[in-house]
C-alpha cells in the first residue's frame, strides 16, 4: 500500500481531543495547573504552552509529538489554538506524521489565595514575634532588617500588638522561610502550633492554620546583666556581671572590671537563661570629676577576646543633675536588686557602681 492510500485510510489522531478547557483566576491571572497548582503566563509564552500540553498529555501517550505552536486568536475570545505535529508508525518501517489544532476554551475559576482573601480568611499560617523587654529595641532593629532585606515581601498583612508583631502569610512555606531569616539574624527561638480549621471526611482532607511563637531574646542594648557562674566561666572567667553592648544574631556582652569581651549565641542563653539587672531608663546620672587609667592589668588565666575601643580605668564619680559631662551609670549599693544570681555572689565581687555610657546636658546640646 502507498504512503498516500496509508495516509487516507489511519488517522493517528484518533482518541485525541479537538476541544479542551483551562481554567484562569480573574483576580491574580494565573493558570490552573493540575492537581492543585496555580502558575502565571504571559499570552502565547512558553508557560502557557507547557500548562495547553500538560492538559494533553494523558491523550498523546501513544503518539510522539515534534511540534507544538500557538494558532492566532482575537484576544477577548477567551479561545486558546494550538498546532500540534504527531507522528506515530502504523506499519513496519512506516512513520506517519498529521497536523492538526486543538481549541481551548478559557473558563474563569478563584484560586484557592484570592477565594480565602475574598472570604476574609486570607492568611493560613501566621508568625508571632515576641520580646517579653520593658523598652524593645530589638524589634526596631528587626524592622530595619526587613526593610534591607525585603523579608516581609510575601505577607498578606501586618498587625502590631503591645508585646510584639504577628506576620500573616497565604502559605506555610512562606511562614517557614520567615522563621528561618530571623533564627539567622536574631537571637531566638520558636514554638509551633497548628488549629483545624475544617475537615472532609469523603476526601480525607485536613485544613489548617499554622502559628510560629518566635521568642527573641529579652536582653536589649545598654542592660546590665547578671549571668551564671557557669556561663561566665565558660566565656572566659568573665565577672558575672556585664554590659550589653549590642544585639544582632548573637549577644556581645563586654565585662567593666577588665574590658572582656564575649558573643553569647541563642543556644546558649535558652540552655541557661538569665535577666537584666537594670534598663536604660533605671539608670542614674553621675558626674566625673576626675580619671585614672589603669595599666598593666593582671588577667586570669584562659580569658577571652580584650576591646581595643575601650579603656580601662577608674573614675572618680559624685552625684549631679545640673552639671554636663555626666555618665548614665547603674547605682546597685542604693538600689533594690531582685535577682536570685545576683543574691549569690559574694560581695566583694559585686562593684559599687556600672558605668554604662556618656551623656550630654541640655544646655549644651543647644549650643551644638
Amino acid at each position: 500500500m502507498c504512503s498516500g492510500c496509508i495516509r487516507s485510510k489511519v488517522d493517528i489522531t484518533e482518541g485525541i481531543s479537538r476541544t479542551s478547557t483551562i481554567y484562569i483566576c480573574k483576580f491574580c491571572d494565573r493558570y490552573f495547573v493540575p492537581p492543585s497548582g496555580w502558575m502565571r503566563a504571559e499570552p502565547e509564552s512558553k508557560e502557557l504552552l507547557s500548562i495547553c500540553l500538560k492538559k494533553m498529555k494523558p491523550q498523546l501517550l501513544k503518539v510522539r509529538l515534534t511540534d507544538a505552536c500557538f494558532v492566532w486568536t482575537e484576544a477577548h475570545s477567551k479561545r486558546i489554538k494550538v498546532k500540534l505535529t504527531i507522528q506515530k508508525e502504523v506499519f513496519n518501517n512506516t512513520i506517519l506524521q498529521q497536523t492538526f489544532v486543538v481549541e481551548f476554551t478559557v473558563h474563569n475559576q478563584m484560586c484557592d489565595d484570592c477565594r480565602r482573601a475574598e472570604a476574609k480568611d486570607f492568611w493560613r499560617a501566621c508568625v508571632q514575634v515576641r520580646q517579653k523587654a520593658e523598652f524593645k529595641k530589638t524589634l526596631f532593629y528587626l524592622e530595619q532588617l526587613l526593610l534591607k532585606h525585603g523579608a516581609h515581601n510575601q505577607c498578606t498583612g501586618v498587625k502590631p500588638v503591645p508585646t510584639g508583631i504577628d506576620f500573616f502569610f497565604a502559605k506555610l512555606q512562606e511562614a517557614r522561610k520567615f522563621v528561618d531569616f530571623l533564627l539567622t539574624v536574631l537571637p531566638c527561638r520558636y514554638h509551633y502550633a497548628q488549629e483545624l480549621v475544617s475537615h472532609d471526611t469523603k476526601n480525607n482532607t485536613y485544613d489548617y492554620k499554622h502559628t510560629f511563637c518566635v521568642e527573641i531574646v529579652h536582653i536589649c542594648r545598654d542592660n546590665i546583666v547578671c549571668m551564671p557562674k557557669k556561663v561566665a566561666q565558660q566565656l572566659g572567667n568573665m565577672s558575672q556581671i556585664a554590659i550589653c553592648l549590642r544585639v544582632s544574631n548573637v549577644i556581645t556582652l563586654i565585662d567593666p572590671s577588665n574590658l572582656q569581651m564575649a558573643d553569647i549565641q541563642a543556644t546558649t542563653f535558652w540552655r541557661d537563661p538569665f535577666d537584666s539587672l537594670c534598663t536604660p531608663k533605671q539608670l542614674s546620672e553621675f558626674y566625673v570629676l576626675d580619671v585614672e587609667q589603669v595599666d598593666n592589668l593582671e588577667r586570669k588565666a584562659g580569658h577571652g577576646f580584650v576591646s581595643k575601643k575601650h579603656v580601662l580605668a577608674d573614675v572618680w564619680l559624685v552625684r549631679s543633675h545640673q552639671v554636663c559631662y555626666q555618665q548614665e551609670t547603674f547605682d546597685i549599693r542604693n538600689c533594690n536588686v531582685n535577682n536570685t544570681i545576683f543574691d549569690e555572689m559574694k560581695p566583694e565581687d559585686i562593684p559599687d557602681v556600672v558605668i554604662v555610657k556618656k551623656v550630654m546636658c541640655r544646655t549644651e546640646i543647644s549650643f551644638t
